[in-house]
């Protein structure tokens, strides 16, 4: 079901129209209220008269994640603090926390957005939607929340933890749509069957899964063993939060991108040069309707790469592929790109294995080694050491023969790797900074 037919169907040359007016608008509005830009584009030699195609976005310079920290907290805003409405930050894990600000205007295009966003992954009025996102300073719980109440669901703001509460109000309240993590929810699997629970037996259908990477296999095993359709959901807190793309339920094949409110472009993060369409790379985003705080040419660092081609669903904005990394979280091991979500992708590929792992590196007198711990199932665990030595083997073969590094496999019981009720931690690397 298409939420809003006007925009979500717009022919090729009007998205693109309204794109370049709003694109205008937006760095005229810019560069008369956030001095950090006016700066940023005085150092690049851009007048802004010079903006008049959607091409001339490469004149502009990038936004990173450290421009954010480095004008705490209000810095970035191009709105007085009269007129946002609500203030969301990061984590702040690593320095001090992304501070993003929202105008009523701001809230209204977010909750439309998930509104769309809910509508394409299936769910409409009369579901029961249970909301596993964490509610907060973190975007994802009233980001869903809000959406949710739009297309007239019914919304439980249950967030994260207490899995087995989480199980039991999904049981009692019928719950017909999950929120969370992808790894929350295999979490939410697992200790359903320990608590004697069949999850397939209650009345989920959908699952609204993102904020962290995940692959086709890690799906495979959510739908098995949920027996639920499972949605890719993408967003980030500096964009938007969660609900600026979404795959729709009758492909489930790439995230559209509500073109009528971002640009998108794909560079090399090497060279930071644009790539053509259908290139992998990192994805970078313009924001053309945020008031609070618009975000010029933002490096995202997420691995994707434009789908142009029409969707069988009928909306005619374009797609991203799934995201298969982060340019910033990718690991070099003696030379060679790893990503988690490619190791990952060799694990559930193999019978026995549970989807939870740790990748430990570290370094042996200047050599990068890779230790893959990962947990097998109740059953291979119990089985003679000969088997567990052959599927350890088997394993490490596969990751070379896709990666091309030797690594040291490290098979272990059931539930000793932690779990997370919010994004997984997948990599320690021990190695000398």
């Amino acid at each position: 079901m298409i939420w809003n037919d006007e925009f979500e169907t717009l022919p090729r040359e009007a998205i693109e129209s309204l794109q370049l007016k709003r694109l205008q608008q937006t760095l005229e509005r810019v560069h008369a209220t956030v001095p950090f830009y006016r700066e940023q584009f005085a150092k690049a030699g851009v007048n802004l008269e010079q903006i008049k195609s959607l091409e001339d976005l490469q004149r502009l310079p990038f936004t990173l994640k450290q421009d954010m920290r480095d004008n705490y907290p209000y810095g970035l805003f191009a709105a007085p603090l009269d007129q946002i409405v609500r203030i969301h930050a990061s984590s702040g894990t690593t320095g001090k926390p992304t501070v993003v600000g929202y105008t009523r205007r701001d809230i209204d295009n977010w909750t439309e957005m998930m509104a769309r966003s809910f509508s394409a992954a299936g769910a409409h009025r009369g579901d029961v939607i249970h909301n596993a996102y964490g509610y907060g300073l973190f975007t994802g719980g009233l980001g869903a929340h809000y959406g949710a109440e739009k297309i007239g669901a019914s919304v439980i703001p249950m967030s994260g933890g207490n899995s087995k509460k989480q199980l039991m109000i999904m049981q009692d309240f019928g719950s017909t749509v999950l929120t969370c993590t992808p790894s929350y929810c295999l979490y939410l699997a697992e200790i359903a069957a320990e608590e004697g629970i069949d999850i397939r037996s209650l009345k989920l259908e959908v699952g609204i899964l993102g904020a962290e990477p995940w692959s086709e296999k890690m799906r495979d095993e959510i739908q098995e063993k949920v027996g639920i359709r499972a949605i890719d959901i993408y967003g980030l807190s500096e964009i938007l939060g969660p609900g600026v793309g979404i795959e729709c339920i009758e492909a489930q094949s790439g995230l559209h991108i509500w073109e009528d409110h971002f640009i998108v472009e794909i560079i090399d993060p090497d060279t930071c040069e644009v790539l053509p369409v259908g290139e992998q790379g990192e994805l970078v985003i313009t924001t053309i309707t945020k008031e609070g705080i618009p975000m010029i040419r933002y490096r995202t660092r997420d691995i994707t790469r434009i789908i142009a081609e029409p969707c069988i669903c009928g909306r005619t904005h374009r797609r991203l592929q799934r995201m298969s990394g982060r340019s910033d979280d990718m690991l070099i091991i003696r030379g060679v790109n790893v990503f988690p979500s490619q190791i990952e992708s060799v694990l559930m590929s193999i019978e026995g294995v549970e989807p939870h792992y740790m990748l430990i590196v570290d370094r042996d007198e200047n050599l990068d080694t890779l230790e893959v711990q990962v947990e097998v199932n109740e059953k291979t665990f119990s089985d003679e050491i000969k088997v567990l030595q052959k599927m350890s083997r088997t394993i490490q073969d596969a990751i070379k023969d896709m990666l091309g590094i030797t690594c040291r496999v490290r098979l272990v019981e059931p539930k000793t790797i932690a779990r997370s009720e919010g994004k997984s931690q997948r990599v320690i690397d021990n190695r000398p900074k």
